[in-house]
């Protein structure tokens, strides 16, 4: 079996976060605006993967007005398409992508008991996939990766 390879890629948080997703989403050519800074700031502030509704739900109650999930989506949509937050398949939630501008696939470890992402990286795991996927002929392939278990936590 592969043996899971470390990047070199910088882990972000705080306001740093912030401004590393800006910088990465401005450097491939897409706008920053108010309204994707709140959505990144909200996601970011979760250390679990959080829905569109949840997200939409609490900027709602800090900005007075309704923010509607589906303006969300498509944010999240461009923020996952630009790799400054990864999609949750098995969840439909998302995580923030705190190595923004980094671009790699990520195997997301899920605890099915308290809700907890990782990710790892395996190179050779996922290269693999992604060639089994252009050897089928499809193009743009984005390997996606899940392993449900129990985290060191909730096992003990």
């Amino acid at each position: 079996m592969a043996s899971a390879q470390k990047h070199s890629h910088v882990e972000h948080e705080g306001e740093a976060l912030v401004v590393a997703a800006q910088r990465s989403l401005e450097s491939q050519g897409d706008r920053w605006t108010g309204m994707r800074g709140e959505v990144f700031e909200e996601l970011a502030r979760h250390s679990r993967p959080v829905s569109a509704y949840d997200i939409a739900e609490n900027l709602s109650k800090q900005r007075g007005s309704r923010v509607a999930p589906n303006s969300v989506y498509r944010i999240l949509d461009i923020f996952v398409r630009a790799n400054l937050a990864n999609r949750i398949e098995s969840a439909n939630a998302f995580l923030v992508n705190s190595h923004p501008g980094c671009r790699h696939d990520c195997i997301f470890l899920i605890c099915d008991d308290c809700g907890a992402a990782d990710h790892i990286d395996d190179d050779a795991l996922t290269g693999a996939l992604r060639n089994a996927g252009q050897k089928a002929g499809y193009s743009e392939v984005r390997p996606v990766v899940e392993v449900r278990g129990l985290c060191a936590q909730c096992s003990n």
